[in-house]
């Protein structure tokens, strides 16, 4: 007589990482579009005659739904609902039409002195279909995240978030590398003799690649129902369905707070940094500007490498508040030495950018994958979901309000102070931020010790009531 032993799908190490290589690659053509405007932006003013408000307010469309019509929770609590096949496939459709009406946008030429909302309509449509796009990839963002806690919960869970968001980094790097070459090779010369980019040749690259992403995530529903399968034909409860009064469990949740909190603080206090961080190298440090870009550069492409090693540390020692506020620290050194008028020489700018990749990689590579400790896995979409809506607040007012409204109405007085001391200026509110962002991370870890006693404590109770006697991790009967 033999016996059959019945493994859970996700047992098998081969189709945990095919899995996650389906998932990671629709995300990186989502990252892909997400940031493909940025290096076009002189491209732009030129062939378009766009301004800097006009691309101010189409990169704050990003967070439009997302933020004010909650589309990101409301995508949560689907998540939660209905489930990661659903909604997954729902987020890819959303990033396909919103790139399909942004490419439209782009490629259409609307009637001299067409206006929608105060604005030119090429950029009010633009930025309907980026805006549409945004709650696709946010909500595609959290299911993937919900997708890994599934299949590597108890596994390399920290790793395989680390890979995904190293993935998702190819996206904005590729982006930045690709964008402009591409526009250029598919230029055009006129009867004059002008060279004239192609700008909507990147978005269609992008929006062909999202056709792709979408089939890769078709394929893994395929995955994920025969997950489910194996875990019925074990026989295992099923947890309880989603209700709405889980919404109250989560934001009643001091860890998720203190989480959310360091979130938006940590992310606010790089992102818009780095928009600044080219005029940084140049009017400080002296860098070419040609090469300025350069060291800025070196941030994404640090991440790629080090985030999945930092998610190995994680799954090994645990320790992810103490992880953050190592983050966190060096965050606060990484401003305070740009901040400062002292070494103003190129090296030493690449050092102290090195070093931000590090805490760029350490923090997210600790704070994504604690959620799931303090979150139980049926509210998990609607935890990651709130969480992101907290930064997407936190974002969306800096690059609006900063990129775009003051430069394009106060040109004449902000633009000069800008072009001298805006790199500087970031560096010292990004300062702020980074030891704002520090004290989530001491909070994390008493919330760790405080979560630890309380185990212990029941523990101790447990043994008492059935008789026995405790020595440190074992119980002896006495």
């Amino acid at each position: 007589m033999t016996e059959h032993l019945k493994q859970k799908l996700n047992d098998s190490a081969v189709l945990r990482w095919s899995v996650l290589a389906l998932v990671a690659f629709t995300m990186l053509c989502g990252y892909f579009l997400t940031d493909v405007m940025s290096p076009l932006k002189p491209m732009l003013e030129k062939e378009l005659l766009w301004d800097s408000l006009d691309y101010g307010f189409f990169t704050s469309a990003y967070g439009w739904f997302n933020v004010f019509l909650l589309m990101l929770i409301f995508g949560g609590i689907i998540l939660d609902k209905m489930g990661v096949r659903f909604t997954g496939m729902g987020a890819c459709l959303l990033m396909v039409f919103g790139c399909g009406l942004k490419y439209y946008a782009i490629t259409t030429t609307f009637p001299e002195g067409a206006m929608l909302f105060g604005f030119k309509m090429q950029v009010t449509l633009a930025a309907l279909g980026y805006a549409i796009f945004g709650v696709g990839v946010e909500i595609a963002g959290i299911t993937v995240s919900k997708i890994i806690v599934k299949w590597f919960k108890g596994k390399e869970m920290a790793l395989a978030m680390g890979l995904e968001m190293a993935t998702a980094r190819i996206g904005t790097t590729l982006a930045m590398v690709l964008t402009v070459p591409l526009a250029d090779f598919f230029g055009s010369t006129d009867e004059s003799g002008t060279f004239h980019t192609n700008i909507p040749a990147p978005i269609l690259f992008c929006l062909i690649m999202l056709c792709v992403g979408t089939i890769a995530f078709f394929l893994y529903t395929f995955y994920d129902k025969k997950l489910d399968a194996s875990l019925d034909a074990e026989g295992l409860e099923p947890e309880e369905p989603f209700r709405m009064k889980d919404i109250v469990y989560i934001i009643t949740n001091k860890g998720f707070w203190l989480i959310a909190l360091l979130c938006v603080l940590f992310y606010s206090a790089v992102f818009p940094f780095i928009k600044y961080a080219a005029d940084l190298m140049v009017q400080k440090y002296n860098v070419d500007p040609k090469l300025a870009g350069t060291i800025p550069g070196l941030l994404p492409i640090g991440a790629i490498i080090l985030t999945p090693l930092f998610g190995s540390l994680y799954d090994r020692i645990g320790k992810g508040a103490t992880l953050m506020i190592i983050g966190s620290v060096m965050l606060i050194f990484v401003h305070t030495m740009f901040a400062l008028p002292i070494l103003n020489i190129w090296w030493f700018a690449t050092i102290i950018m090195i070093i931000l990749g590090f805490a760029f990689s350490l923090v997210p590579s600790a704070m994504w994958p604690s959620v799931p400790k303090i979150i139980p896995e049926k509210q998990l979409g609607t935890a990651y979901a709130l969480i992101f809506w907290v930064q997407n607040w936190g974002l969306m007012g800096e690059i609006y309000i900063g990129c775009g409204f003051i430069r394009g109405k106060l040109a004449g007085i902000y633009y000069d102070i800008l072009g001298r001391v805006g790199g500087r200026l970031a560096a010292g509110v990004a300062l702020c931020k980074a030891l704002g962002a520090r004290l989530p991370g001491w909070g994390l870890l008493f919330y760790e010790e405080k979560q630890a006693k309380d185990i212990y404590g029941k523990f101790v109770v447990a043994c008492r009531r059935r008789r026995v006697f405790c020595k440190g991790k074992t119980c002896t009967p006495t």
